[in-house]
């Protein structure tokens, strides 16, 4: 069969060098990176994408996956030369992390309030508010 075993399609062959991200400044266009990211999809791409576009300083953002078969997440971004395309990397992905942190932060206190509720009524099984049948 020609699929690859599964695993390399998501972890690194760090034997070989494979660097989760690299970057190749585009000659077509000033302050225009290329970014390659291994072992990813559209996932990643589209989130990273999207973000890049919001960015005060980024005057075009865009991604493509290659092939399917191919876990690999080419992006480029081009900005307007108040600072570097992987400044605006940086300082996307930091800002990604915070959001995510605190949705986890957000969705575990809902998560315990809605335990602690549950709780509550499984101590009283008729339903009742005086706990009497």
């Amino acid at each position: 069969m020609n699929a690859p075993d599964r695993f390399e399609l998501f972890l690194l062959n760090e034997a070989n060098g494979e660097k989760k991200i690299t970057e190749k400044a585009f000659v077509g266009m000033p302050n225009t990176s290329d970014f390659t990211i291994l072992k990813e999809d559209h996932t990643v791409g589209n989130l990273l994408a999207e973000h890049f576009k919001q960015h005060p300083h980024v005057m075009m953002a865009g991604y493509k996956v290659a092939h399917p078969n191919v876990p690999e997440v080419l992006i480029r971004l081009q900005t307007d030369g108040t600072i570097t395309p992987r400044e605006v990397f940086v300082d996307v992905c930091k800002q990604l992390i915070a959001s995510l942190a605190q949705l986890a932060q957000n969705f575990t206190r809902e998560y315990e309030l809605r335990r602690m509720a549950t709780a509550g009524d499984n101590d009283n099984p008729s339903g009742n508010a005086n706990g009497k049948p």
